[in-house]
């Protein structure tokens, strides 16, 4: 991974857990959409976190999910909130878009992991691409699904691309799934064959629907989530 500084533009509360970060890099970033970076809080403290937004633009975003009870994020935005500068090491993973692939595509995100999905379905985007693409974004509330506005005009706007939210507990006025994401997904497919998978969230969710996929006959030459780097 290459060190780069970065100026930091902006550092703005999605909600009251979440926040969404602005880097622009003093020399540009070549990477692949999915793919992350590394937050340089010390010589041997490196924290990853997804980029949100798609290659070739001129800034980076970040989704760091920070409550206040969770002290690891919680450094990294008060560090970024106190400071004009970060240096990043990037970029890492190997779970980014295969975009010569045709084969449908199940996009799975829990919590912040929607960060992931983002770089991904904006990269298909810009690409023109028209891949049939399932995308289920599972949160324990509405409130946390901090971006389900930007995820719904994707679907209303792209005939190829069906957005599924899942929330654990729900309003009477919710529109959506109610349901835990994994019980909904197994749920929802009989088999997981032909997919090409993309999967981000805290790393048990992550661990439990390999699990869960592999009793559903998935292919895991086409399963993708770089927390599989660190949940073998």
């Amino acid at each position: 991974m290459n060190s780069i500084r970065c100026q930091i533009e902006k550092v703005t509360p999605f909600n009251d857990a979440v926040y969404r970060v602005i880097l622009k890099p003093e020399t540009p970033l070549d990477f692949q959409a999915g793919q992350y970076l590394c937050v340089v809080m010390g010589e041997k403290d490196k924290r990853p976190f997804s980029i949100a937004s798609a290659p070739n633009q001129d800034t980076l975003e970040l989704h760091i999910g920070a409550a206040v009870n969770e002290s690891y994020p919680m450094q990294v935005v008060e560090r970024l909130q106190n400071s004009s500068h970060i240096d990043i090491e990037a970029p890492g993973g190997e779970a980014f878009l295969r975009s010569d692939s045709h084969r449908p595509r199940l996009m799975i995100a829990g919590g912040t992991g929607f960060s992931y999905i983002k770089s991904l379905v904006e990269q298909q985007i810009a690409l023109g691409q028209k891949v049939e693409t399932l995308l289920y974004w599972g949160c324990r509330t509405q409130d946390a699904m901090y971006y389900e506005s930007l995820a719904r005009d994707w679907h209303e706007a792209h005939p190829w691309l069906h957005f599924v939210p899942v929330v654990e507990q729900a309003s009477e006025e919710w529109q959506g799934k109610t349901a835990n994401l994994l019980t909904q997904l197994k749920q929802d497919f009989i088999g997981l064959s032909g997919y090409d998978i993309y999967i981000a969230g805290r790393f048990d969710m992550v661990g439990a629907a390999r699990e869960m996929f592999r009793q559903m006959g998935v292919e895991e030459a086409h399963l993708y989530g770089d927390a599989f780097a660190f949940i073998k």
